[in-house]
């Protein structure tokens, strides 16, 4: 497929992409690849392909839920650089 001038600035323009005119001709060199390698693609016959869902076979290998030990919230809090005995204390991010 050829590309002309106008309808790359046009997808430049839906794109919002500022391009310079030194760099009209490799992009325009480089989408008339992409979309000659399309073409190409198009040719391979997929009749028999059954359309994926997932790109992968492989299935989550999920563990068991169990209770492990943990630390208490002493332990926890011990080497934060700011707290209140229960929580983290932290600089507000948002105002209410």
């Amino acid at each position: 497929m050829n590309i002309d001038q106008e309808l790359l600035q046009k997808i430049a323009h839906l794109a919002r992409l500022e391009m310079p005119e030194s760099a009209e001709k490799e992009m325009k060199d480089s989408l008339e690849s992409v979309l000659n390698w399309m073409s190409e693609l198009d040719e391979i016959d997929t009749s028999n392909v059954k359309p994926l869902t997932h790109m992968s076979l492989e299935i989550n290998a999920l563990r068991e839920d169990k209770v492990i030990p943990n630390i208490s919230r002493d332990q926890g809090l011990k080497n934060a650089p700011k707290q209140d005995g229960e929580y983290f204390r932290v600089p507000k991010v948002m105002e209410s």
